[in-house]
């Protein structure tokens, strides 16, 4: 199985306490997913985030195609980091952690993705899912600037 990675990081203006508040709301999900992805949470969400969490999505990754997705978060240490981690979905691995840290006039945001593609995904990997990711991460990087305010430290 090859593992691949994806790495992500950007700094916002305000505390390190919005931003966990923001990004521990599985509520916000769909609001920083590309529209075109027609993200929706299927699962019903607790006031707030715990280890053990399990929570389902309908996706449309790739071509249209509806896919549910089953994640669990298995790391919480707030309001330093998060994992998340597929345990069913279209990747044969997926662990994604979320890292916070404050800094000075903000808070930089990393994401750290981990993550292997069922047999044969290899070939589209780079015409297909790596560009995804990115279109994903780009779009989520013009939502976070317009709910946080651009960055200007």
């Amino acid at each position: 199985m090859k593992l691949y990675r994806f790495d992500a990081t950007q700094k916002l203006p305000g505390t390190i306490e919005r931003a966990w508040e923001f990004f521990s709301d599985a509520r916000n999900l769909a609001r920083i997913t590309p529209p075109s992805m027609g993200f929706e949470v299927t699962s019903p969400l607790p006031e707030k985030m715990y280890a053990g969490m399990i929570i389902t999505y309908r996706v449309r990754p790739l071509l249209g195609v509806p896919v549910q997705w089953v994640t669990e978060i298995t790391h919480v240490d707030e309001p330093a980091l998060f994992v998340d981690e597929q345990r069913f979905g279209p990747y044969r691995f997926w662990h994604h952690q979320h890292l916070f840290r404050q800094i000075p006039g903000g808070v930089e945001a990393t994401d750290i993705v981990h993550y292997a593609l069922p047999p044969g995904g290899g070939l589209v990997r780079g015409t297909l899912v790596a560009p995804r990711l990115r279109e994903i991460f780009d779009h989520r990087r013009e939502v976070l600037e317009r709910t946080f305010g651009k960055w200007t430290g």
